[in-house]
């Protein structure tokens, strides 16, 4: 089952990076329908190529603009993104709303972290399934290590940056910052 699992995170995470190719500035454009091919619209990247990610732990984090813990944390997962500097990829994946209303939040602000949208939730709703989230619970957030196995999934917001690290450190053995 663990090896079922860590094919279908990274085939997420692939398709995550692989949308980035065709989709980039979706959001920017102004339009924001979904790609038909079953990607993921990607709001921010940096970065276009699959092999970046290779090797490099994730943490792929479910949220939504409207969810208060969520917003809360937010600015602990950038954070984690810039002092990191590469070393671990952190990918916000926003749950249910448009393009547009993802860019309102953000503003003027471009974040390092990978942004990205799950408008039907299906993505998710597998996340639900896989990680025993039968409630649909925001935010969830999957720590991926570096061969791509999933290592820890937490349901709810990490309460502080520091328990975010401490998290970090714990699963991937990391030691930034």
């Amino acid at each position: 089952m663990a090896s079922r699992m860590s094919k279908k995170t990274w085939l997420i995470v692939a398709i995550l990076i692989i949308a980035v190719g065709s989709i980039v500035g979706i959001a920017l454009s102004g339009n924001s329908s979904s790609p038909s091919d079953g990607t993921l619209p990607i709001i921010t990247w940096n970065e276009t190529t699959l092999s970046t990610l290779e090797g490099t732990p994730v943490v792929l984090n479910f949220w939504a603009s409207v969810c208060g813990p969520c917003r809360m944390e937010l600015p602990y997962l950038e954070a984690v993104a810039q002092e990191s500097e590469g070393e671990i990829k952190v990918i916000a994946i926003n749950v249910g709303q448009s393009a547009s209303t993802v860019q309102t939040f953000f503003g003027d602000y471009e974040p390092t972290m990978i942004v990205a949208l799950d408008k039907n939730g299906e993505a998710f709703a597998d996340y639900c399934l896989a990680y025993n989230n039968t409630r649909g619970y925001i935010p969830l957030t999957v720590f991926v290590d570096s061969e791509g196995i999933v290592q820890y999934a937490k349901i709810g917001a990490f309460q502080s940056e520091a328990e975010l690290w401490d998290t970090l450190n714990d699963v991937f053995g990391t030691t930034i910052p």
